[in-house]
This record gives C-alpha cells, structure tokens and sequence, in this order.
C-alpha cells in the first residue's frame, strides 16, 4: 500500500507509519512545489498509485468532479498531536486495507 500525506498532516509520521503501510510519502518532499496545489497533489496521488490522507475536504470535491483513482482517506479528527494521529491511522489500518481493494472511492475516519 502506498499513502502519500497530504501538507495538513506533519511529515514526521512518514517513517513510522512507512513502516506499518509499506510507504508512506508526504507531499512537501516528493518533489512538488510548497504549498503543493490540491489538483498537483491529485495528480501526482494518481500518477502514482497513491491513496491520500487528508485533513483537507476539498479532495472530497475533487472525488466528485473527477472520480478516482486516486481514493481519499479524509480525517475528520480536529486538531491532534502527531502521535495521537499515528496510534489512530495505526489502529485504523485494517480499514484502510479494506478501503484500498474496496470499490469505494473515500473513507472519513473520525475520532473515537
């Protein structure tokens, strides 16, 4: 599985979370401008077979005027420390799995 962070999400977690879903890119160090647009951001998700972790909706509509790939993983969790994100998308990963072979196109992962 591949899942690039999207710029709302802080690069630190590209390592540990690399190491639990196989990679893990962040959209700062993947060679697109800072701040990345939204469109590049896609396209480059796309181009490269990505799954994006958001805190952004604008990818939703995104989802809506272009369909996927890529798919969207959209964290409606407010503001959370980087490792309270990491121990959420780690104790999520099984539904990610699901979502990436699913024939859905987005997934809204909320606080528990």
């Amino acid at each position: 599985m591949k899942i690039l962070l999207d710029a709302n999400i802080s690069w630190k977690l590209t390592k540990v979370l690399g190491s639990i879903f196989g990679k893990c890119d962040h959209v700062d160090l993947v060679g697109l401008s800072v701040p990345a647009d939204d469109i590049d951001i896609w396209t480059y998700a796309k181009t490269n077979e990505y799954i994006i972790i958001t805190k952004d909706s604008d990818f939703v509509d995104l989802l809506e005027l272009k369909g996927f790939p890529p798919k969207v993983v959209l964290l409606k969790t407010g503001n959370n420390s980087s490792t309270a994100l990491t121990e959420l998308l780690i104790a999520m990963k099984p539904n990610i799995e699901d979502f990436e072979s699913s024939a859905f196109e987005l997934l809204e992962i909320f606080n528990v």
